[in-house]
């Protein structure tokens, strides 16, 4: 079963029904086992098909939202509607002895407090109390023990950017089958030290993130049927379990479990100021200063990570780029879904005369629209994003402008992970100096771990908006900022009795 989602809460729009719903989702049977080979479910497969005299059952599941994660809260219709179609289709197919579901952990729904713990309980109530239940999880989830409350198993990837999914989804299927013949007696132990942090900062590929995974990458390799799960946490969705969290799972031992889970988190306390304060971001301004610097120096190609639009639609860095005539730039994205309807209307072709206002207006984090002069580069269908949303079904269109830069516009927020992403819109990325994109981390696969881009530089509007790394300034109503490190006085780990 699969039903994920990364809830920013802060944003204005509701994610719906009709946003999960597209050509390839929902998704059944087969359909649903072969929708992300490289990724959770892939991994999961693969290892259960493995074993001999395992059946495989793909339930009724949607996939990503349209939108990603640049969508706000669920609305109750939408998770109500898809988890009565699953548990419907769960009930009509079984018995079941073991269920595997593909989550995120960072699901928010409105007037649901805790969505994943509900949906396993809802299949727990099918499958009953012999069966077993496995989780997967993305680090940002935000988790407590009530997910193992009703599930007995939860494996979650430990990198950012994400690289061990297909791993996590192996893990699951072995141990889960380990369990349902006898093999594996699940004991849990979770732990919760009181440190939020935005996710730009959580990159392991730097200290002391990178030491944290290296710590409980230990645990697994010198006990024995040991799994250490290391939730970073994330800290746009409104939740009253948000936060850093560390889950333990071992083989009929308790007392192990909680030895792990502990000294994970008092690890991660005793590392909590470098954890909010290793990571250097800078103002659009000052990046884009640097990136001039860069191209004179030429350590390029370059790249301006602007880590805290969450709609997509913001053009703080664009109006930067502009107004500081910074050359041979491929910005992507701008998100403006009114824009692109107005160019399908017109029929819009390559090499058209482009004199267009575009991004903005969606809320204050977006800014104001800012107009581009230029001519019209590219049309495409847009990049295909495996479960996210069927690709190549969209309009999208490049707008080249000034010295050698290139907008590309899109409908939603696209986090451009890696260079090879604009061939598929017909843009050759090594022509270019740079690139602009809206990215926290996960475009450090693409731009740094592969050895391509020569400056990396982080950077962020001078007010605070709801990608902020500031959090203080966020309006939150079920986290309780003052209970977390950096932010309440008197926080303390283990809590004073």
């Amino acid at each position: 079963m699969h039903f994920s989602h990364e809830t920013v809460t802060f944003l204005p729009y509701d994610t719906t029904t009709q946003d999960f719903i597209y050509e390839g989702s929902p998704a059944r049977g087969e359909a649903l086992l072969s929708a992300s080979p490289e990724g959770y479910m892939g991994g999961f497969v693969k290892v259960a098909r493995e074993h001999a005299n395992v059946e495989l059952v793909g339930i009724e599941s949607p996939l990503g939202s349209k939108k990603g994660s640049g969508s706000g809260w669920i609305t109750k219709e939408a998770f109500d509607h898809f988890t009565e179609r699953m548990i419907a289709d769960l009930k009509a197919q079984g018995p079941f002895d073991g269920a595997y579901l593909s989550l995120h952990g960072a699901m928010g729904v409105r007037d649901v407090a805790k969505p994943e713990a509900t949906l396993a309980r809802r299949v727990r109530e099918v499958i009953g109390p012999k069966g077993f239940i496995a989780g997967t999880f993305d680090p940002h989830g935000n988790e407590d023990d009530e997910f193992l409350r009703y599930a007995n198993l939860a494996f979650c990837i430990k990198y950012y950017p994400h690289y061990d999914g297909a791993l996590q989804g192996e893990r699951a299927a072995r141990t889960l089958i380990r369990c349902i013949r006898g093999d594996y007696k699940p004991t849990t132990a979770t732990a919760k030290p009181p440190i939020i942090t935005p996710s730009v900062l959580q990159w392991t590929g730097q200290s002391p993130w990178m030491d944290l995974v290296q710590r409980a990458l230990v645990w697994e390799a010198r006990e024995t049927d040991v799994y250490v799960s290391f939730y970073y946490g994330f800290a746009f969705m409104d939740a009253a379990d948000a936060g850093m969290t560390f889950q333990v799972m071992t083989n009929g031992n308790p007392e192990l479990a909680k030895h792990v889970a502990d000294d994970m988190a008092q690890t991660a306390w005793r590392l909590r100021d470098e954890l909010v304060h290793g990571t250097k971001v800078h103002r659009h301004k000052e990046g884009v200063a640097l990136a001039k610097e860069a191209i004179q120096k030429g350590s390029v190609p370059y790249v301006l990570a602007d880590h805290s639009d969450r709609t997509g639609a913001a053009t703080w860095l664009l109006k930067e780029i502009i107004d500081q005539k910074l050359s041979g730039c491929l910005i992507g994205t701008i998100a403006d879904e009114d824009a692109i309807n107005a160019l399908r209307k017109k029929g819009v072709k390559v090499g058209d005369d482009f004199d267009m206002e575009i991004g903005g207006k969606l809320d204050v984090s977006a800014g104001k629209p800012v107009r581009v002069v230029g001519k019209v580069h590219t049309v495409s269908g847009g990049l295909s994003r495996g479960s996210s949303q069927a690709g190549g079904s969209q309009l999208w269109v490049s707008v080249k402008f000034g010295d050698g830069n290139v907008v590309v516009i899109s409908p939603y927020l696209s986090q451009i992970v890696q260079p090879q992403s604009f061939t598929q819109l017909g843009i050759d990325p090594n022509t270019f100096k740079g690139f602009a994109i809206k990215s926290r981390v996960h475009f450090r696969r693409g731009f740094y771990d592969s050895g391509y881009a020569k400056t990396i530089l982080l950077v962020e509007p001078d007010d605070p908006f709801v990608g902020t790394v500031r959090l203080e300034a966020l309006n939150y109503k079920y986290l309780k900022l003052d209970k977390f490190y950096p932010y309440g006085k008197n926080v303390t780990y283990p809590p004073k009795t």
